[in-house]
């Protein structure tokens, strides 16, 4: 094992060489967010898919279109509004007055990195029709199943505090997505460097730094880092506890508790500590890789009862209280 081990260290070290680069590159852009940097690319290098969660004004549209220039791929921006229609989002056929005939006239979810601005803006049809696309990696038109390409990722972003006209998105869709990142305001020192930057005459332009062919194969990397028993027992755990506190002595938080994470949670949980393992260069999921995660994955898939809410608890407190619980491997 230690051998095999050795061996696929190498490999991660040589296919992971573009990481750094990757993220200084994104960092030329995006100042501070070093978090939701973090997140894009480990959904980016597992297939998975981020909802960024935030007030107007935090790049996270910037953060997608940046990501995209350093990957070298293509970026569809969807500004999603209350009369949206599904077609608008997947493509329909189109009629070919030449020969009378029809043709497949492609949406813009044909892209690798599709941002979904403000996803809770466009009614449950459209909604449905963008997460089904996420889920099953293709779609159809008309008797015709189209693939999507590869890598493929949905950044979807919603605003928290304008809740008027909006459609939020059931809990059911919102478990599809691997991650969900709250961003929050920048520090002061970040925010003046933002200002200086921004307020420059001198434009920064963005390198490509890798291909969507090297991302792909550093995806399969991905998948073949260790996680050993006791790390799988940890993770396993601490979903679990979200169903179950009671059995964790956390009476008190099963009061709390209406729904707890599925086991889509799980899978998520590891496959994000494995990609976070491969950005480090490691060939093994370390406990902190889990922590590290922890929140983005567990975040939006607790479901809190009234009387947590009317003593102003949040899905954070309950992950806090299950991980002071939870013995580290």
């Amino acid at each position: 094992m230690d051998q095999s081990l050795n061996e696929l260290s190498n490999v991660i070290r040589q296919s992971a060489g573009f990481l750094s680069a990757m993220k200084a590159e994104i960092s030329r852009i995006i100042v501070g967010q070093d978090h939701m940097i973090d997140c894009a690319i480990i959904a980016l290098l597992t297939g998975g898919h981020i909802l960024l969660e935030g007030v107007p004004g935090l790049a996270k549209t910037l953060l997608c279109n940046t990501v995209a220039n350093v990957v070298d791929c293509q970026f569809h921006r969807i500004q999603f509004t209350p009369d949206l229609l599904p077609a608008d989002l997947i493509g329909s056929l189109a009629y070919r007055q030449d020969n009378g005939s029809f043709y497949a006239k492609k949406g813009p979810v044909f892209a690798n990195l599709v941002l979904a601005d403000e996803i809770n803006r466009a009614p449950a049809k459209v909604q449905s029709a963008l997460l089904e696309a996420m889920q099953e990696k293709q779609v159809t038109i008309g008797d015709t199943t189209y693939p999507l390409p590869r890598p493929f990722l949905v950044v979807a972003t919603q605003n928290p505090i304008d809740q008027e006209g909006t459609y939020p998105l059931p809990e059911a869709q919102v478990d599809r997505f691997m991650l969900k990142v709250t961003v929050d305001y920048p520090s002061f020192e970040e925010e003046k460097k933002i200002l200086q930057r921004m307020t420059s005459p001198q434009e920064i332009s963005v390198n490509s730094i890798t291909t969507a062919s090297n991302i792909i194969t550093a995806a399969s990397n991905v998948e073949k880092i260790y996680i050993d028993e006791r790390i799988q027992n940890y993770i396993v755990s601490i979903v679990y506890a979200t169903r179950h506190p009671e059995q964790f002595g956390l009476p008190k938080v099963a009061s709390c508790i209406a729904r707890g994470a599925s086991p889509r949670a799980t899978i998520s949980l590891a496959n994000a500590a494995k990609a976070a393992a491969f950005m480090d260069l490691r060939a093994f999921v370390s406990p902190e890789d889990v922590q590290k995660l922890v929140v983005d994955v567990l975040q939006h898939r607790i479901s809190l009862t009234y009387e947590a809410e009317a003593d102003n608890l949040t899905s954070l407190d309950i992950i806090e209280a299950i991980m002071g619980k939870i013995e580290v491997p």
